[in-house]
């Protein structure tokens, strides 16, 4: 899920390829509510962002464990070893 506009949601779905959707969250409520938008800073200066987490969510809708510092490059691999 992402902050992002749907039409740049969109674009970015189709120039990956993704054989699914993304979600939108303008309103940032979700990402609030998931812990997942807050305050950051790079370079010295402060900015409200999204921040990079997961959760891993069984088929009833409950959180089976949180990823709250993603690695991109190990992450999927540790998902499916959870799973």
């Amino acid at each position: 899920m992402s902050a992002d506009l749907p039409a740049r949601q969109k674009k970015f779905v189709e120039k990956n390829g993704f054989q699914y959707p993304l979600l939108c969250d303008e309103g940032k409520d979700t990402l609030r509510a998931y812990q997942a938008w807050g305050p950051k800073k790079m370079a010295g200066r402060e900015y409200e962002g999204i921040y990079r987490i997961s959760y891993l969510i069984d088929e009833a809708g409950k959180i089976e464990k949180a990823y709250p510092k993603v690695n991109t490059k190990s992450h999927a691999l540790d998902v499916l070893t959870d799973l």
